[in-house]
């Protein structure tokens, strides 16, 4: 299940939280959250979406625990567009292409960036529908919002991206914020050694009364 789901959780985390180190705790917490009450999973929305909701709230909760950012945990509101907009940048000029591979890992890196400078709520549409490649229906189901409002924000999402980076988005889209084996490996790992504490410490305290 951690293996299937894995890359979604992160990525939708990362796209919230803007670091790779939060995203992953941040993963690890979703999966303890989801064994421990998987008692309340009623089979009312797919796995995936049960999920990715657990690891929206726990991302959320990283930011309000941290300092936090002038309208990053609204997602579910409107963010004005033009207040986030800046005049005097200028586009990016092309990257140079000694290879393929340089080029195309290059253009990775300044779409991550590009895509973290994003208003929050387009920041995490986008994520989910273009690079999750998650179903309008499914993006709406996660964030608990109209499937005309996961449209408009992914245009408008698509619409910042071009005017920054123009042509290179589409090279660059299918590598970004790549899931790596050893990442999924760690956490994986990590959450199973959790979960089997878990149940040591509930053994003791059976023992003890």
């Amino acid at each position: 299940l951690m293996r299937k789901h894995n890359r979604l959780l992160y990525r939708t985390a990362r796209s919230i939280v803007r670091n790779d180190g939060d995203a992953e705790d941040c993963v690890q917490e979703a999966f303890l959250h989801a064994w421990r009450h998987r008692d309340q999973f009623r089979g009312e929305a797919a796995p995936s979406t049960w999920l990715t909701r657990i690891v929206i709230n726990e991302a959320l909760q990283k930011l309000r625990r941290g300092k936090g950012e002038a309208g990053t945990l609204a997602i579910d509101n409107v963010v004005d567009l033009d207040a986030h907009l800046d005049g005097n940048a200028n586009f990016p000029s092309r990257l140079a292409s000694p290879d393929t591979v340089t080029l195309r890992n290059e253009l990775c890196a300044l779409l991550e960036r590009k895509i973290d400078e994003l208003p929050a709520a387009f920041r995490t549409v986008f994520m989910l529908r273009a690079i999750e490649e998650m179903s309008v229906e499914e993006t709406a189901a996660c964030l608990a919002i109209p499937e005309a409002t996961v449209r408009t924000r992914l245009f408008r999402a698509r619409s910042l991206l071009r005017e920054s980076i123009a042509s290179d988005v589409d090279l660059a889209m299918g590598s970004a914020f790549e899931f790596m084996g050893e990442r999924c490996d760690r956490i994986v790992a990590n959450v199973l050694r959790r979960i089997a504490e878990d149940g040591s410490s509930s053994t003791i305290s059976q023992e003890n009364k």
